[in-house]
């Protein structure tokens, strides 16, 4: 029997549905088109959050046990920051207005790896590599996880007047519902990992790898988990009077996020509730909390903050300190990134002042380059393309490793690295066992700091998102968009910021390359779910800008 409360739930999602239906049908007619339909489904799928509440994360023991300690290991992960985001390598947000002192230390006191890749150049792939140790490709963590109607109306929104997208209505059925598009429970991921090896293990902020029991953090390894399921999420409530708003109008993202993505974090798989301020500084005075409950015993930290993707939003605070910028959306932008550095500096105090910091190897990197759809020029300078291209801008994030007393101070590694390499350096640093019944594609990067290095960590690196494939292959890049027919290769030891495609000039090499492509593309898995959209993305202009028929494009698949 179905009770009466029941029955009303039904009939209105039953009646929600139909409205849907009935919009599409009528050609997005209703509440303003293509974004209005967006915003529906969008406002569908929200959940407003409950009041905050304290948290209380569980206290390890009161003194430092006798005997070696193992080191803590802490993996700090910006989201979507530009390779021009800070001022490490002399560039920096509105042409260095926004100095990144505390995110540069870690490079500066520590070890910089300059040619360091994503695993992937969008999100929740990326993520995969990064937790595995091993390309998302190989499990068929391919694409970044969206519902099928976000992907519809994209596909609709990134087309331009030269190019239209391309949306593979035919698939749909074989899209699973988006809280199940996750990290396979067959993968190890570093938490098991380093939990089975005596470590506490330790999740805050963005999680991006499946939203059901069995993919939430708790259920991957983590001890305690503190963040969002989710791949985005607001910093804090629009209507506070200590935030700055900014929209994209011309973002279907922006749109979704404002839409869908309330200010809300849960605690170990319990419900939804709102943060204590604004999402960033609130991750970092959580961090600071659960760095103090685990001082006198090993600890893995995973805090990936959701900074400084989209929406824009900043304290009123940050955006008062940058007044010679003249734009809003990018005052707002650089005060995030401005609020960022402010946080990740915190942390590295709050290990100084906690007595850990001999005891701590701390990792600094991003999940992938700056995005088209902010609108901004300047995110990944001096390097073309953005998220979601494997040029370089959409890949090459900064990554940094600092351990006092145990690396050394001010080194630069010359070889490529990524993010995978993560996973087989903290295994190492643990002395836990990497699986021996799968490849692993990550390599403990400690003995590459040395001078007498053991040659390169990676002969070749490898990237796929459906019909879109590229591989490096010493200095040189081969790119392959199947969709177009198109490729690019360029020799990155001279023309690192892809500049000459030499791909008609060396018909050789383009064959050389194609040849390792083609073998390591044969390892790789089907994917999960297949790619509904194969959408243009423009490799020199962001979203918002005037094109012209001669801009050069990629057709990006998810």
């Amino acid at each position: 029997m179905i009770d009466n409360r029941t029955r009303n739930r039904l009939t209105t999602v039953g009646l929600a549905c139909l409205l849907l239906a009935a919009v599409a049908v009528a050609g997005f007619a209703l509440i303003g088109g293509r974004q209005g339909v967006l915003l529906l489904i969008a406002r569908m799928r929200r959940v407003e959050p409950a009041a905050n509440h304290p948290v209380v994360w569980e206290q390890g023991p009161p003194a430092e046990p006798a005997g070696d300690r193992r080191p803590n290991i802490i993996v700090i992960l910006a989201d979507d920051m530009g390779f021009n985001d800070i001022t490490f390598n002399g560039g920096g947000v509105a042409d260095g207005a926004v100095p990144t002192p505390q995110i540069d230390s870690i490079g500066r006191d520590g070890v910089n790896f300059p040619l360091a890749y994503a695993g992937n150049a969008t999100c929740s792939p990326s993520r995969a590599a990064l937790m595995t140790g091993r390309y998302p490709t190989r499990f068929g963590f391919e694409f970044t996880s969206a519902p099928v109607n976000f992907a519809r109306v994209v596909a609709m929104s990134l087309g331009n007047p030269f190019h239209e997208a391309i949306y593979h209505k035919e698939r749909e059925q074989d899209v699973p519902p988006l809280a199940t598009q996750g990290l396979p429970t067959s993968e190890v991921t570093i938490a098991e990992l380093l939990s089975k090896a005596g470590y506490r293990t330790l999740h805050l902020g963005k999680w991006h790898l499946g939203e059901t029991e069995e993919f939430q953090p708790e259920r991957r390894g983590f001890h305690e988990s503190l963040g969002f399921l989710a791949g985005g999420s607001m910093y804090e409530d629009p209507d506070s009077p200590e935030i700055v708003n900014a929209k994209q109008s011309f973002d279907p993202v922006d749109s979704f996020l404002w839409a869908a993505q309330p200010s809300g974090v849960r605690f170990n798989g319990g419900p939804v509730f709102k943060t204590d301020g604004y999402m960033t500084d609130y991750l970092t005075d959580q961090a600071i909390a659960a760095m103090a409950a685990n001082r006198h015993r090993p600890f893995f930290m995973y805090l990936a903050y959701n900074a400084p993707h989209s929406p824009l939003q900043a304290t009123k605070a940050d955006y008062d300190a940058l007044p010679q910028i003249g734009s809003h959306p990018l005052r707002v932008y650089a005060a995030m990134i401005r609020n960022l550095d402010r946080n990740v500096g915190r942390v590295l105090d709050a290990i100084r002042e906690q007595g850990i910091e001999k005891e701590t190897l701390v990792i600094f990197t991003s999940d992938n380059g700056g995005a088209n759809y902010l609108g901004f020029d300047a995110l990944n300078k001096p390097y073309r393309g953005w998220k979601a291209t494997f040029f370089e801008g959409g890949l090459r994030v900064p990554f940094f490793m600092r351990w006092p007393g145990r690396l050394p101070k001010g080194v630069s590694v010359p070889d490529p690295v990524t993010h995978f390499d993560v996973f087989a350096t903290a295994a190492a640093v643990a002395g836990a066992e990497l699986p021996t019944d799968r490849a692993i594609d990550g390599t403990n990067l400690i003995p590459f700091i040395e001078p007498k290095a053991p040659g390169r960590p990676h002969d070749a690196l490898f990237w796929r998102s459906g019909n879109y494939r590229t591989v490096r292959l010493a200095d040189w890049k081969l790119q392959v968009d199947g969709t177009r027919g198109k490729q690019w290769l360029y020799n990155l030891a001279v023309d690192p910021t892809e500049q000459r495609d030499l791909a008609e000039s060396s018909p050789e090499k383009v064959a050389e390359l194609a040849a390792v492509l083609a073998r390591i593309d044969a390892e790789q898995a089907k994917p999960l779910w297949p790619a509904l959209i194969e959408a243009p993305v423009l490799i020199d202009k962001p979203l918002g800008r005037p094109m012209t028929a001669a801009d050069e494009f990629i057709y990006w698949s998810n």
